[in-house]
């Protein structure tokens, strides 16, 4: 059975005691919130991993996750950081792939498949964003756009491996614009996801894959997203620096 998943996404906001903080008011509201098939996972800067996963520790279903690791194990990459350091903190979870990566730092899928190598190899479980342009979007080539990002990205994993992954469907156009994919749109693309999926490893596995939405997801759209059958959560960005929005957020699963 797959997990109802709200991650959070700090990007770059919050320095050391304003995390540590959110993140205190954050576990005192989700504790008893949390239940079942469901796990809030906060995806912060690397300066807050230790303190947040000693209070994650003692909470059923929430987890601290990285933004981004380096491919190589070790080694003289100054200013980066590896997947065993990031494990090392208690982190279980890192962002890869994510659209500010790809379009900022030239990350290609060849790089993000190293990259989830890494990760699974330190028990870190990818969340793995994919997502097209809004020319892509108009153009039509999404679906091709999104079928390239998973084979050239996950599908040399076996489906051993493939089962601590995580995606999540970012429609670039869609992320800090303020503009979110409808829930029909945002269903079509999750449902073309699983299918994916399942002509790749077969339909139990792309029934037991948790596909997050990410883009501007908030307390006002998140239950009409939510409701859609394929969609299992959501990536939350600005919404996840709010601890009560954040918490409306994770609600939606318990109405």
């Amino acid at each position: 059975m797959r997990k109802n998943i709200v991650a959070g996404n700090w990007k770059m906001n919050m320095d050391f005691e304003q995390g540590v903080s959110l993140f205190s008011e954050i576990v005192n509201m989700v504790k008893d919130e949390v239940r079942g098939e469901q796990e809030v996972v906060v995806c912060s800067p690397f300066i807050h991993l230790p303190a947040l996963a000693k209070l994650s520790a003692p909470v059923a279903n929430v987890a601290i996750g990285a933004q981004n690791i380096h491919q190589a194990e070790s080694g003289a990459y100054t200013g980066e950081i590896s997947a065993s350091q990031v494990k090392s903190t208690g982190a279980s979870y890192v962002i890869l792939g994510h659209s500010e990566r790809r379009a900022y730092f030239g990350e290609t899928d060849a790089l993000l498949a190293e990259k989830v190598n890494v990760a699974l190899k330190h028990d870190l479980k990818p969340i793995f964003c994919i997502g097209e342009t809004k020319e892509e979007r108009e153009s039509g080539a999404f679906f091709d756009v999104i079928k390239t990002q998973l084979s050239n990205g996950l599908f040399h994993l076996s489906a051993e491996q493939f089962k601590s992954v995580v995606l999540a469907y970012e429609p670039v156009w869609a992320i800090g614009t303020g503009l979110t994919a409808s829930p029909e749109q945002a269903q079509e693309v999750h449902a073309f996801i699983r299918q994916t999926l399942a002509a790749q490893y077969g339909q139990e596995l792309a029934d037991n894959t948790s596909i997050l939405y990410g883009g501007s997801a908030n307390p006002g759209n998140a239950e009409s997203l939510f409701s859609q059958p394929d969609i299992d959560g959501g990536l939350i960005g600005g919404a996840s620096l709010k601890s009560r929005d954040f918490l409306e957020i994770i609600r939606v699963f318990n109405k």
